[in-house]
């Protein structure tokens, strides 16, 4: 996610299979020669069904997803009127168990379930603020599948979170936009809404006909009946669920193919056409260069959205197709936060967090991609833009820690500018030739998956042979202004 700011750089993501073992197994007595009964066969043991977490306990976020379950897919099929902002849908969960379950919790906010199955057996469920609680007609076993069917309906609102304001699902002046970090899908689908559950996503969106509704992924076509038009998406590639997106409006669409891979963009029709039509076209010249220093592009569609709304000024990696408000483009052509948001489609998407705390991981590396951009257009090099922020950035940037920036500083200038610095203090520490590599190999190692800070100091010290401790500790967890680093 990238906030429109002033930058410092213009200096320069199955049906439950047999039986849940809850039988216990018949017991078979022999008699001896003398009468006398052998000993029996042990008795399997009963199991101790009880309900799952609500909350996988992030330090930072406790309440946040749900424990007991992993999510494999989700199918989410929803029917929105801009007119009444009313919203229908039945989602589909395919999990499996990681505990005994005698219920679990599922994410959803403001909207009121009318409905629930598992296995195609009627649940009894029940709202505990913006929990679902699904309780089973029988317990669910650890390590079985089961598939849940939930549907709902109601006006969906936005969430107050702490972090940026308001998150989730926004009714606009020509449809409805559902976006928002840390928090969103869960005012529009009931979720595991925590970024460690990554599964995969198909959309089916219907709204009113001459509407078009953007979602992640690859595009499935569209249908029209009645009036209404229903449009399809779906994303294969592992997912965390605030990535997950729908903006419903007008908008000027642009389609093609790029290596095999389909691309959609839209641009709203609420700002005229010009600098952000301009900025977006780029995106698959800015992502071919990322390609050659990251590695591989790791989904199956490229793309961007345009939004105009006062409630959105950042722009957003949701993923395989950015969200972006038009307010990046006001002063012209904007490549630099198309390529910090396509670097998040590596870092952020592909790898993402495990918990909150490593923000870093994501916004470090991204706000790198745009150093680097620069340096490939010839705008202004990597270090250039180091020695800026060295001489530049406020007092409060070297006291909070990126490594553990707090909930509060989260999305704050630390995360961003010195999470950069720390990306470059590494390549300076360990010379060209051996970062590209460690970058390379954290994008393929960890690809479609979830990492910490940990693995990522564990993989630069591998790749390169050096001790790096106090490197990171200083750049990533110091309260001071650290030393730079001597270039190699």
């Amino acid at each position: 996610m990238r906030v429109v700011r002033r930058s410092l750089s213009s200096g320069v993501a199955l049906l439950v299979a047999g039986a849940l073992g809850l039988a216990a197994c018949e017991s078979e007595k022999s008699t001896s020669e003398t009468g006398s009964p052998s000993a029996s066969a042990a008795p399997t043991p009963s199991r101790n069904f009880q309900p799952g977490a609500a909350g996988v306990g992030d330090a930072y976020f406790p309440t946040y997803g749900n424990g007991g379950y992993d999510v494999a897919g989700y199918t989410v099929k929803v029917r929105y009127d801009p007119k009444t902002d009313r919203l229908t849908g039945t989602t589909t969960v395919r999990a499996s168990a990681t505990a005994d379950l005698k219920s679990f919790n599922l994410d959803l906010a403001g909207l009121a379930v009318s409905a629930v199955t598992v296995d195609g057996a009627a649940a009894t469920h029940a709202a505990k603020g913006n929990e679902l609680v699904v309780t089973p007609s029988a317990g669910l076993a650890s390590g079985s599948g089961f598939v849940a069917e939930i549907t709902y309906g109601g006006t969906p609102k936005a969430l107050k979170n702490e972090v940026i304001g308001d998150g989730g699902w926004l009714h606009t002046s020509d449809g409805a936009i559902a976006l928002g970090q840390p928090e969103s899908a869960s005012t529009w689908f009931p979720v595991n809404d925590h970024p460690s559950d990554k599964a995969t996503y198909d959309f089916e969106i219907t709204v009113p006909d001459g509407l078009t509704a953007v979602s992640n992924g690859v595009p499935g076509g569209k249908t029209s009946a009645g009036g209404w038009t229903t449009w399809k998406w779906s994303e294969k590639s592992p997912m965390t669920s605030y990535l997950s997106t729908v903006v419903i409006g007008r908008f000027r669409i642009t389609t093609g193919q790029h290596k095999g891979r389909p691309v959609y963009s839209a641009v709203t029709t609420k700002v005229s056409k010009g600098a952000a039509d301009r900025s977006i076209a780029q995106t698959v010249k800015v992502a071919d260069y990322l390609e050659s220093v990251f590695g591989p592009y790791p989904f199956g569609a490229y793309g961007g959205v345009v939004v105009s709304d006062p409630r959105i000024r950042y722009a957003l990696e949701t993923q395989s197709r950015p969200v972006y408000s038009a307010g990046f483009f006001r002063r012209g052509e904007n490549t630099e936060v198309v390529a910090h948001e396509l670097a998040h489609q590596w870092f952020g998407d592909s790898v993402a967090l495990e918990k909150w705390q490593d923000i870093w991981l994501n916004e470090g590396l991204a706000t790198y991609a745009e150093w680097l951009w620069a340096e490939h257009t010839g705008t202004y090099t990597a270090q250039q833009a180091f020695d800026i922020r060295m001489a530049r950035v406020p007092a409060a940037v070297w006291k909070t820690p990126p490594g553990k920036p707090g909930v509060k500083n989260l999305f704050g200038e630390s995360v961003y500018q010195r999470g950069g610095m720390t990306v470059h203090a590494l390549r300076m520490s360990v010379g060209d030739q051996k970062f590209f590599e460690i970058i390379k190999a954290w994008a393929k190692e960890q690809r479609d998956g979830n990492a910490t800070t940990a693995e990522f100091v564990a993989l630069a010290e591998r790749v390169s042979g050096k001790q790096l401790d106090k490197l990171f500790d200083a750049w990533l967890y110091g309260t001071k202004r650290p030393a730079v680093p001597k270039k190699l």
